[in-house]
């Protein structure tokens, strides 16, 4: 029998605060008041890239100073290190190292007999959205082929930032900063299903971020919807318009492309110093020209994902309402990256580009590390070429592999824009450059055509192009000319921390998106009175002489439905039998927004929803458990209670161990 106090329904109902990630979560009156017993001090954000991350905090009592993190050690030429690069190298032993540069430095410096050894990894966030099915035993590959297990990594990176994060504001504060005075935010593409936000969560729970017994220490945002917070505090200094610069003052619009950018990095460089941003409290100009209703875009360009959101301003508060369900896919700039190695396949040869991978990790990553910094360097009216370092050891074994030079493969190879100069490198004629460019900003155009398509996608006044990729000149004039005067496109200056920021008043303040529309249809399988003509007969079974319909699909909530922030979807279960210790429900879903029955095609199994009924035997005949599940949230949660004895009910919704 668990201690537990018994606040009335209508208390207890009213409580958004109930997470069900977290099984061991009883709702008592001490935690109602949670928020009001403990304030949390500072709001850090953590946004966890594909290739690169960073964290920014913000103190409670000053809101409108957000701190982004230290700078950090090391560095690439051409790349503003505000943020680190999502790298992470273990030991042989796989015990964490380094992270970031230091990471990448260290496993570079390794003798090639040692680095075999080391664990390093790069890139793995993508894992999450990729893999099909994942659960908490999900693995990942190290650059040397060995395995390890993606929660360990996840957790390591997090605990990393957990520990910079807390020195740094210890070192502020003069004394231990307590982790318990921290409201953490984790940033995560909103197009990742529920599976991979719970892995994030579970990630946290075991890098010691939060503890499963205060779970709403923890919240998750996502980036699309941080990007547009951020987004409504813009001042008109503080971003690039390309919309209103057409040629008729003196600029064609792709040369404002280029220039707009080059002002804007400028700028940024001249504040970088000082890390501290303030974000006025005012509402920034660009958004007092929105007016109640007005629409807008955000196209959030990452390393991994590109998202699309849409959202419309309710005013006065200027709260925000999501118009259509988050869409988008795996088409960031890591497409880029694996056309340039598709390319090198096609001069050297698949089999050995696999072995040198392999045999010489650290050279493959210089090799890529080299090609990023040209990858920045592509406009699209660029006429010289751009020369990329080819490593000794790239050319040494390429010797060794086959017999013949480097320079012998790229003159019989009929790659004829890849030219080999005499220094050492690759030389990539600009069309070839762009080329690599082209699938990935394909995809992207496609997806954004098909969205402005939408009925629910018209009158758009501003398209906010944010994420690293977002400052990709090839990119914004690709975007430019699809939208052909449509939507306004602004660009904000620090266009790879508009997330991070975002996400930190997203913490302060995350009632500030009031209706989302749920990305899926979710529901349950239950039994019906069997009805002659509507239901199909080979799904009527007799149960005490009573025809029932079996596998009916009892919707929760429906693909590209809105929902608003707290409300919640009532059902009523009961025990099977009066000993019963645990309900398991399995709960479905399916991409369409009507679905009939479970067994319908595109409908999965997709989580468990688990009512822990122990130690609440009721004197009532037939035991009710009223079940409260919440969409409008970043994630679904789910709450339950017991009719008979107002007792609240331990609920959980998993969607990890399928």
């Amino acid at each position: 029998m668990y201690a537990m106090a018994t606040p009335s329904p209508a208390k207890s109902m009213g409580d958004p605060g109930i997470t069900p990630l977290s099984p061991t979560h009883i709702l008592n009156d001490s935690e109602e008041n949670e928020t009001t017993r403990h304030p949390y001090v500072v709001v850090v954000a953590i946004d966890f890239g594909t290739t690169s991350s960073g964290y920014a905090y913000a103190f409670t009592k000053e809101p409108e100073c957000i701190h982004t993190m230290r700078r950090w050690e090391g560095g690439d030429p051409g790349v503003s290190n505000q943020k680190t690069p999502t790298t992470i190298l273990l030991t042989p032993d796989k015990k964490f190292h380094s992270f970031g540069y230091a990471a990448r430095d260290f496993y570079h410096d390794l003798d090639p007999t040692e680095s075999k050894q080391w664990l390093y990894l790069e890139k793995f966030k993508m894992n999450l959205h990729t893999t099909a099915n994942l659960s908490i035993d999900t693995d990942l590959h190290a650059a040397n082929g060995k395995k390890v297990k993606a929660l360990d990594i996840f957790a390591y990176a997090l605990a990393f930032f957990k520990e910079q994060a807390l020195k740094e504001l210890s070192d502020q504060a003069g004394s231990d900063f307590d982790n318990a005075d921290v409201r953490w935010v984790i940033t995560v593409p909103a197009i990742w299903k529920m599976p991979a936000k719970q892995f994030m969560r579970e990630a946290s729970y075991k890098a010691g971020l939060v503890s499963r017994d205060n779970p709403d220490q923890l919240i998750i945002a996502l980036e699309p919807e941080a990007a547009s917070i951020y987004c409504r505090k813009l001042r008109l200094h503080q971003m690039v318009d390309l919309g209103n610069k057409t040629a008729f003052n003196g600029y064609s619009p792709t040369e404002n492309v280029g220039m707009g950018m080059t002002q804007a990095k400028e700028h940024v460089r001249r504040n970088r110093q000082s890390r501290t941003f303030l974000v006025e409290n005012v509402i920034g100009e660009l958004w007092s020209e929105l007016t109640e209703g007005d629409r807008y875009v955000v196209v959030d360009c990452g390393g991994g994902t590109v998202d699309l959101t849409v959202h419309q301003i309710r005013m006065p508060e200027g709260h925000l309402k999501e118009l259509y369900k988050a869409s988008g896919g795996p088409y960031g700039s890591l497409g880029i990256d694996y056309e340039f190695e598709k390319l090198l396949c096609k001069i050297f040869g698949q089999d050995f580009i696999d072995q040198f991978k392999i045999k010489r990790p650290a050279a493959w990553v210089d090799l890529m590390i080299a090609f990023e910094s040209r990858k920045r360097a592509a406009t699209p009216d660029r006429s010289n070429p751009l020369n990329i370092n080819l490593p000794f050891s790239f050319i040494d074994y390429y010797k060794k592999f086959r017999g013949h030079s480097v320079e012998h493969a790229l003159r019989k190879s009929n790659v004829d824009f890849v030219k080999w100069s005499s220094q050492g490198m690759l030389r990539m004629n600009p069309d070839a450059m762009n080329a690599l460019f082209k699938p990935t900003i394909d995809h992207i155009i496609q997806h954004l055509t098909e969205l402005f398509d939408k009925p629910e996608v018209t009158d758009i006044k501003f398209l906010f192009l944010v994420g690293g990729f977002a400052e990709s000149p090839l990119l914004q004039q690709v975007v430019q000319k699809m939208l052909q005067g449509r939507s306004r496109i602004i660009i904000p200056h620090d266009v790879g921390l508009t997330i991070l920021k975002g996400a930190v008043l997203f913490g302060l303040d995350p009632s500030v998106i009031k209706v989302r529309r749920s990305p899926l249809t979710y529901g349950v399988g239950v039994l019906n009175r069997f009805v002659e003509g509507k239901h199909p007969p080979e799904k009527m079974i007799v149960k005490d002489s009573t025809r029932w319909c079996t596998d009916v699909f009892d919707t929760f909530i429906s693909a590209d439905q809105s929902v608003a922030l707290g409300e919640t979807v009532k059902r009523s279960y009961t025990p099977a039998k009066p000993s019963q210790q645990v309900i398991v429900i399995h709960v479905y879903c399916s991409e369409k927004e009507s679905v009939s029955f479970i067994t319908d095609p595109g409908v999965r199994k997709c989580g468990t929803l688990k009512l822990d009924v122990s130690g609440t035997e009721s004197p009532a005949a037939r035991r009710e458990i009223q079940t409260l599940m919440q969409f409008g949230d970043t994630e679904i949660r789910a709450m339950a209670v017991d009719v008979a004895t107002s007792r609240s009910v331990k609920a959980s919704i998993d969607f990890l161990s399928q």
